[in-house]
């Protein structure tokens, strides 16, 4: 590691500490991300290996925050891994706080929303594509690129080779803001569209400059969802009263999911509802969503 010059602390990621650092040799800024495996004999377990592996291959798209190598240093005969990351300034959830409070309080602009949706989607359709779920999208997992006007997708994929986290950064709670009803529900098989969910409500946040869903437990969250989208039942929604946590619930009929996010004009009102949908299987794909109207003024040649 003596290649790095460690600058800062920017934050404990969800598999620990996220250092900022420069690469001495070439002035390159980077993301060092310390992990602590749980090793065996042999070493580095396989399935660490192949989740890396798969985060190189991933990370060749522009819309993934690309991971530049991997060390391995011995701590006390005890092996720990840095995943060396391209430097991103801010995320998603920085950049949103800076249009709702501060001295210059505005909405985004909605070209910006339309350019970020349209790269989250790319992303999200380039890691489905690889059969690679995030399970976790949120705006603090979407790193800015401002100067560029680029936004990447980070945090991708650690989740099974390393231990599960039991907190995530600065001791917040794992947040449940962008959990998809069926996670909260109790599902036992996870689909893309978990991650379309979680898709759906940054659009939204991005729009409101506030969070769509902000509930503090799980019931909480679930209620929050229910009483905007309508209590689900067997007709909107085969199958929903066998998952493992469903309940009776206060019975809530569907709001018009426009009034959430007054600002925004109708195509995109229709993309919104269509990642919203309760039935998973009837969630909008990235690759679909990227083609929805919506996008019809965006000039796509640049991406």
């Amino acid at each position: 590691m003596e290649k790095y010059e460690k600058l800062e602390k920017v934050g404990e990621g969800t598999y620990g500490k996220v250092y900022k650092a420069k690469d001495k040799s070439s002035g390159q800024l980077v993301a060092l991300k310390k992990t602590r495996l749980e090793m065996d004999e042999e070493g580095i377990p396989p399935t660490a290996l192949r989740e890396i592996s798969l985060l190189q291959l991933l990370s060749q798209s522009i819309y993934i925050v690309r991971l530049l190598c991997v060390e391995q240093v011995d701590k006390n005969g005890k092996p720990l891994l840095y995943l060396v990351f391209e430097y991103l300034d801010t995320d998603l959830k920085k950049y949103i706080d800076s249009h709702r409070k501060g001295l210059n309080p505005r909405p985004l602009p909605p070209k910006v929303i339309q350019s970020f949706l349209y790269q989250l989607c790319k992303g999200v359709a380039h890691c489905h594509s690889h059969g690679v779920l995030h399970r976790d999208l949120k705006p603090q997992n979407l790193l800015v690129d401002k100067d560029n006007g680029i936004l990447k997708i980070a945090d991708l994929g650690l989740g099974r080779a390393f231990t599960v986290p039991l907190k995530s950064y600065t001791h917040e709670i794992v947040t449940l803001w962008y959990r998809a009803p069926e996670v909260l529900l109790g599902t036992a098989s996870y689909s893309t569209g978990v991650d379309m969910w979680s898709v759906g409500c940054i659009f939204a946040e991005m729009v409101r400059r506030q969070a769509l869903f902000a509930g503090d437990s799980e019931l909480q969250q679930l209620l929050h969802i229910f009483r905007l989208l309508g209590t689900p039942n067997e007709e909107l929604w085969p199958g929903v009263s066998k998952f493992r946590d469903w309940h009776e619930y206060p019975e809530w009929a569907p709001q018009n999911i426009a009034r959430a996010v007054p600002t925004l004009e109708s195509t995109g009102v229709d993309l919104l509802s269509k990642m919203l949908q309760y039935d998973p299987s009837k969630r909008i794909e990235a690759k679909e969503a990227l083609k929805h109207p919506y996008f019809n003024t965006l000039d796509k040649s640049q991406y």
